[in-house]
């Protein structure tokens, strides 16, 4: 994970140079400080206070949001922060920001909570509301796992990485993509939230086949549809920009999609790219698809009548070729002689 001699990833935004092994860094230092806190013998007595929307808090959460924003600031000064755990500009200051990092230091607080290991780090950057870049960490996996994807910049990336932070071995780099199926096909594995589960998003699985529905936290759902473990995940509950910014770098990248869906609290363009850096930073209800093919209608042939009863089946285009030739054979053999 060290930039120095990296060939992926490396980008500019305006005369900005960027290396997304340097933000993965970033990542895992905060992923790091979250296990610190994670396997502490004190873990139940770092619960703090609930937020505003009454999600849960906890010392994991600050932390990791200190060590991401003064980071960033510091490699990246002229480039703003929206972030879950702070004091965001007002629209009116923001509404024209270029680019922004988009944060979110703990991804699924209620899985850490509940000591599930389905949390992440993520850190988004966006350009002109679009996502362009995207890390994701996964500190609680073994081994931890780290995602890195940047527009134009091939596939995306997943590392594992050891103890050290270093990369797990020569296997250890892999670049993924999505699965290419139908919405026609049976069987297709779907992903859902595991602690917002709705009655629109019941509705929606049912209409797939025989499909096979798995539950996860945090963001690991966008990244299964983007390496192919999942097909589709829908989200028809609320989210906040912060949530999805970077998994939704990491899925595009790959090839996949993440449209905005009908049903939510506020418009959307559904059918269109989820969007940032809007005055109200929920998100509209979306659907994460893989890739996506229309499958043509088999076209059946038009079968031919050859006569005789009404109750005998038809014969095909084959029998009236075949009797075809055989006339033009009688009448060869019967000029040759």
């Amino acid at each position: 994970m060290n930039a120095d001699n990296a060939t992926f990833g490396k980008f500019t935004v305006g005369d900005i140079p960027i290396a997304i092994d340097d933000v993965a860094a970033i990542a895992k230092e905060a992923g790091d400080k979250i296990m610190e806190i994670y396997n502490a013998p004190d873990f139940n007595e770092k619960i703090k206070d609930p937020k505003a929307d009454g999600s849960p808090l906890t010392m994991a959460d600050l932390a990791a949001n200190d060590i991401i924003c003064s980071s960033l600031k510091k490699l990246y000064p002229d480039i703003p922060i929206i972030s879950e755990e702070i004091k965001n500009a007002d629209y009116a200051d923001r509404k024209d920001w270029k680019h922004f990092w988009c944060v979110d230091p703990l991804d699924g607080t209620k899985e850490f909570i509940k000591r599930n290991g389905e949390f992440t780090v993520n850190i988004g950057l966006c350009e002109n509301g679009k996502p362009i870049a995207g890390v994701v960490f996964c500190p609680a996996l073994s081994p931890p796992v780290m995602y890195k994807g940047v527009k134009n910049g091939g596939p995306p990336i997943k590392e594992e990485c050891d103890a050290v932070g270093g990369a797990a071995g020569y296997d250890s780099f892999k670049t993924i993509q999505p699965k290419v199926f139908s919405e026609d096909d049976v069987g297709l594995t779907l992903v859902a939230s595991a602690s917002h589960n709705t009655p629109e998003t019941d509705a929606f699985i049912a209409k797939y086949k025989n499909c096979k529905r798995i539950s996860k936290g945090s963001s690991l759902k966008l990244l299964m549809v983007a390496e192919g473990s999942a097909h589709i995940y829908p989200r028809l509950a609320p989210t906040s920009e912060w949530d999805t910014c970077a998994a939704q770098a990491i899925v595009e990248c790959a090839g996949g999609k993440v449209l905005q869906a009908e049903g939510g609290q506020f418009p959307c363009e559904a059918g269109q790219p989820v969007r940032y850096n809007k005055e109200n930073i929920l998100n509209p209800h979306f659907i994460v698809y893989g890739k996506v093919v229309i499958k043509k209608k088999k076209v059946a042939r038009k079968e031919v009548s050859m006569g005789g009863d009404d109750d005998e089946p038809p014969r095909t285009n084959n029998v009236l070729i075949a009797a075809v030739v055989g006339i033009a054979a009688i009448a060869f053999f019967a000029l040759s002689k």
